[in-house]
């Protein structure tokens, strides 16, 4: 037991040593540093202010509850993928990203704004603000 607790402790000791000369961590660093406390969120009282037909909709949530719904036009690209499948990302045009809530959406903003990426805000809310919008004639 002892020896597998040193190892243990060991891999961590060397892992957190290597975090500090992760240059991802010092992007990320960099980038808390400066944001704003609402820095990459849109509301739907935004949206529905703004002239919207240039926007893309990119749903981060699972194919399964993309096709059980999702705002017309948008394109699925799970947030896990959402560094993957970046090339398909428009980068000349404003794109929001949502899930239910905002919380998958906002790691998956999170991670391209890290890579570089300005034009994309997460829908504060999620697809279920954006739905009772609609269900309220918003």
């Amino acid at each position: 037991m002892t020896t597998t607790l040193s190892l243990a402790l060991l891999a961590l000791t060397i892992g957190l040593s290597h975090a500090d000369d992760n240059p991802a961590v010092a992007a990320m660093q960099d980038y808390l540093d400066f944001a704003d406390y609402g820095e990459g969120s849109i509301s739907t009282e935004q949206l529905a202010s703004i002239e919207s037909t240039n926007i893309l909709y990119i749903d981060t949530r699972n194919p399964a509850q993309y096709d059980s719904g999702h705002i017309p036009g948008a394109l699925n690209i799970e947030w896990r993928l959402i560094l993957a499948r970046r090339a398909e990302i428009p980068t000349d045009r404003p794109v929001v990203l949502y899930c239910d809530t905002g919380l998958l959406s906002s790691k998956a903003q999170f991670s391209l704004k890290i890579a570089g990426r300005d034009n994309i805000k997460v829908l504060w809310g999620g697809y279920l603000m954006w739905l009772a919008g609609q269900d309220s004639g918003d």
